[in-house]
C-alpha cells in the first residue's frame, strides 16, 4: 500500500473517531430530497455514461482547480449532459467539503455519489445524512466482512454503492459481498501508476448484468471509444475534467464520444 493511502486511512480513523464522540446527525427528514436513481442514471445503454467528478485536488497531482463555487460546476456538467456527479468530500487531501453535498441537491437534478475512504459504518450512515444518493466503497482498503456489511447497510437506507476494484483479487471480493456496480480503478493504490489497460483486463471477468465503471486515466474521447469496445456501461472522471480550461466543454466532448 503506497505511504500516501496509509496516511490517508490514519486520518480516517481520526475523522471516524470524532464523528462517533459527535455522533452521526439524526433521522433524515421529510424536507430531504429523496434518493435519487444513481444506478439507473449510469445504466443507460445506448452511451458511455459519465460520472462527472468535482475534486480540487489529490495526493497524486496536488492542486487541481482554485476554489470555485461547486454548484456552478455541478451545474455545468448537468447541461453538458453528465449521467451523475461525483463529490470528493475528504477535506485535508482533496480539498472537499461533506457540507456541499445538500447544497448541490438542491441546485441540480442530478444524482449524487460520495467519494471519500469510507472505513466505517458511521460514515456510511453520515453519508445517508448529508443526502447522498450513492457512495464509494474501496475493495482494496476492506475486509471482505466490512465490504459486505457496507453494502448491506447502503441497500438498507436505500442508497447505492459503487465498489471499487483494482485486481481480480478486489474484484473477486467485490463480487462474492454482492456488488453489483463495479468500478474498475486504473490506479495502483500501491504505486499510484494509472493504466488503462486495467480495466481492459478486468471488464470481460465482470459477469453479465453487472454495471463496469472505468475510473481514472481517461483523457480524451479516444480513451472513452476504446472504454466502450470493451464493454464499460459508464466512467469516473475528475481531473481531466478539473484541470481543463473550459469544464463544461471537455465533459461535453467526454460525453460525445462515448455516444451512440
Amino acid at each position: 500500500m503506497h505511504s500516501r493511502l496509509t496516511e490517508i486511512l490514519a486520518e480516517k480513523c481520526k475523522e471516524v473517531d470524532r464523528l462517533k464522540k459527535g455522533g452521526v446527525p439524526g433521522n433524515r427528514d421529510n424536507v430531504m430530497p429523496p434518493i435519487r436513481d444513481f444506478k439507473g442514471a449510469i445504466s443507460r445503454s445506448d452511451r458511455i455514461n459519465l460520472i462527472a467528478e468535482i475534486k480540487f485536488a489529490s495526493p497524486s497531482a496536488g492542486i487541481i482547480h482554485d476554489k470555485e463555487d461547486p454548484i456552478t460546476i455541478a451545474q455545468m456538467y448537468e447541461e453538458v449532459g453528465a449521467a451523475a456527479i461525483s463529490l470528493l468530500t475528504d477535506k485535508r487531501f482533496f480539498r472537499g467539503d461533506l457540507s456541499h453535498l445538500p447544497r448541490l441537491k438542491r441546485a441540480i437534478s442530478l444524482p449524487i455519489l460520495r467519494k471519500d475512504f469510507i472505513v466505517d459504518e458511521s460514515q456510511v450512515r453520515e453519508s445517508f445524512q448529508w443526502e447522498a444518493d450513492a457512495i464509494l466503497l474501496i475493495a482494496h482498503i476492506l475486509s471482505r466482512q466490512k465490504l459486505k456489511t457496507f453494502l448491506g447497510m447502503c441497500q438498507g437506507l436505500g442508497m447505492v454503492a459503487l465498489a471499487e476494484v483494482h485486481d481480480q483479487g478486489d474484484l473477486d471480493k467485490a463480487l462474492d459481498c454482492g456488488a453489483d456496480i463495479v468500478g474498475i480503478n486504473n490506479r495502483d493504490l500501491d504505486t499510484f501508476k494509472v493504466d488503462l489497460a486495467t480495466t481492459l483486463r478486468l471488464a470481460p471477468l465482470v459477469p453479465a448484468g453487472h454495471i463496469i465503471v472505468s475510473e481514472s486515466g481517461i483523457n480524451n474521447g479516444g480513451d472513452v471509444r476504446v472504454l466502450k469496445e470493451a464493454g464499460v456501461q459508464a466512467i469516473l472522471v475528475g481531473t481531466t475534467l478539473m484541470k481543463s480550461e473550459d469544464i463544461g466543454k471537455k465533459a461535453g466532448e467526454l460525453i460525445q464520444a462515448g455516444g451512440i
